[in-house]
């Protein structure tokens, strides 16, 4: 097994590269959601990753390409992406339509050392990057989350911003969105909105979520 306390440092280096506002050229074209099954019981450790590409405004998938590998790395919180991310970028480069912009399902910087797979993802790319999480890793909101669609609240870790909860769904849990990479907080939460399509998932990663699935399956997991 890998050194643990050298993969946290590696993190801490890749965290100190993340560009926390906006480097992407807008108008964007193409938008990839990005997904990762993996199951910490799989004796194997396989991962499964799929790409989904999707043409804006309309959000027609124009692309799909997935990987499976076997990480020598376990299941660990806080580490998943030197299982993942490897995956995820061999699945990127079989896309014949590279993405502007990667929503991930997952964490960005709203991590113990700022460095969640979407993060990690957007600065091995350098890529613009935004975290879509469906749970809590690290952040505690500082204001109550509205029930409105579209509300947000501010998540704030050890005194500092790290994403926010959005309400993109009535009667269904938030999302937990953060920066990723190359993108501010304001921007992020402005895609994720306008790519939700009367969803709680934004089209990207929902996609993803599938094609992941089918990439599982087509391994026989």
């Amino acid at each position: 097994m890998a050194d643990l306390a050298s993969l946290r440092e590696e993190q801490r280096v890749l965290a100190a590269r993340v560009i926390a506002e906006d480097a992407l050229s807008e108008p964007l074209r193409f938008i990839g959601g990005v997904d990762v099954s993996c199951s910490r019981f799989d004796p194997t450790l396989r991962v499964y990753a799929a790409i989904v590409v999707l043409e804006w405004p309309g959000l027609t998938e124009v692309d799909r390409a997935g990987f499976t590998a076997t990480p020598d790395l376990h299941y660990i919180t806080g580490l998943l992406g030197f299982r993942e991310v490897p995956a995820a970028v061999q699945a990127f480069g079989a896309l014949r339509v590279k993405p502007d912009l990667l929503m991930v399902d997952g964490q960005g910087i709203a991590h113990p050392r700022r460095l969640g797979i979407a993060s990690h993802l957007g600065v091995k790319l350098d890529l613009p990057t935004i975290g879509v999480g469906k749970s809590r890793l690290v952040g505690t909101p500082v204001e109550p989350l509205g029930e409105a669609i579209g509300s947000e609240a501010r998540l704030y870790d050890r005194g500092e911003e790290v994403g926010a909860l959005l309400r993109t769904r009535e009667r269904a849990n938030p999302l937990w969105i953060s920066i990723g990479h190359r993108i501010s907080l304001p921007t992020a939460l402005r895609w994720v909105r306008a790519t939700t399509a009367g969803r709680r998932l934004p089209e990207p990663t929902r996609l993803a979520h599938e094609a992941a699935g089918m990439v599982r399956r087509a391994a026989g997991a």
